[in-house]
């Protein structure tokens, strides 16, 4: 296959269109807007529609509405961009409306700064909006993981009826990798008898619709959706491991601080410190199964994140105090450095 060298932003939307993306609404802002851009430019030319809506807002309904409709829809934007989508993103989940949702997160809090950051764990993982729902999440690390993971969310999404999150950052969507476009695994998907589509008269019409007053009716509601919930727990986590065998320190780490730890790791093993790297690539639902059995040799767990912490929780909790579990981040768009990272790991390792 030939390899193509692709800024990451734009080879997520060239992916997004591979994928059978038909649609796309969004709004500006930095550091996606190479997505849009794109998108904008490319996918007229394969039959689709690109809209720039009026606020990130708008953006999300009319994705609602486009995945009412039965297409394949997609919506990408960056962290406060993505806070004000929470409300769609709680009746999109409510709904059972697929769509692939793109969030190239920024530093924070509040508007922040356009530099790289992983400080929207919580909003991915936790859900923004209101009510008991959760999002497939897929954290990759390089840019061929996301072209590949993107033409897989919109799979997915239909598979399960339900958003999917991308969650990229400024790093990964901002630098330039080469990358091919592999054929993704096509799964049989049943017609979208329940999209509003127009029929002719050939059937009763289809409502979608969020709001149940009669509380008996919603929890059934509630009951059925947590069942898919459940479903997507046993069959989507994914994570990958790396030098973990026979390691005193297990490095925990996801998106583009992964690929910085990992550079870590090779330069505490040539120091002689066993050091291994835990990868979460879904984070919703959370790789518990990766802690499941720790090596002997394994005497602690430090989680790094471009963060003042929030992935720290699951992986403590799915550690569940078997070895102490300690935290190292940078925030507000810092970049830790792979020697510092290191300096860390042996700092930690002496209190030991």
């Amino acid at each position: 296959m030939t390899k193509k060298l692709m800024k990451g932003n734009e080879a997520l939307a060239l992916a997004a269109i591979k994928g059978g993306c038909t649609h796309f609404f969004g709004y500006p802002i930095t550091p996606q807007n190479e997505i849009p851009e794109f998108l904008a430019r490319e996918l007229p030319k394969s039959g689709g529609v690109f809209l720039q809506a009026e606020s990130e807002l708008a953006a999300i309904h009319m994705v609602y509405g486009a995945a009412a409709a039965g297409a394949r829809v997609m919506t990408s934007s960056s962290s406060p961009g993505i806070a004000l989508m929470q409300e769609g993103m709680s009746v999109l989940s409510a709904a059972e409306l697929p769509c692939v949702v793109v969030n190239v997160q920024r530093a924070g809090p509040g508007i922040g700064g356009i530099q790289p950051s992983q400080a929207d764990y919580y909003q991915m993982t936790r859900g923004g909006g209101n009510g008991d729902y959760r999002i497939l999440c897929f954290a990759p690390s390089t840019i061929q993981e996301s072209v590949e993971l993107m033409q897989e969310a919109f799979e997915l999404a239909d598979y399960y009826r339900s958003p999917v999150y991308i969650v990229s950052d400024g790093m990964l969507g901002q630098m330039m990798e080469p990358v091919t476009f592999k054929k993704v695994r096509k799964r049989k998907l049943p017609d979208k008898k329940w999209a509003v589509t127009g029929h002719g008269g050939k059937r009763s019409s289809n409502i979608i619709k969020t709001m149940a007053l009669d509380p008996e009716r919603l929890e059934e509601t509630n009951q059925r959706v947590q069942k898919k919930y459940d479903r997507i727990k046993c069959s989507e986590p994914r994570y990958e491991r790396r030098s973990t065998e026979n390691a005193e320190i297990i490095l925990v780490a996801y998106g583009s601080a992964a690929r910085i730890v990992k550079n870590s790791i090779d330069l505490l093993n040539s120091s002689e410190i066993r050091a291994g790297l835990i990868r979460p690539i879904t984070l919703w639902p959370f790789p518990h199964n990766a802690f499941a059995e720790l090596p002997a040799t394994c005497t602690k767990i430090m989680c790094v994140e471009m963060s003042c912490g929030q992935m720290v929780d699951d992986v403590r909790l799915a550690v569940a105090g078997r070895v102490p579990v300690t935290f190292y981040g940078r925030s507000g768009g810092m970049i830790p450095a792979p020697a510092e990272i290191a300096e860390k790991v042996r700092e930690e390792l002496r209190r030991t």
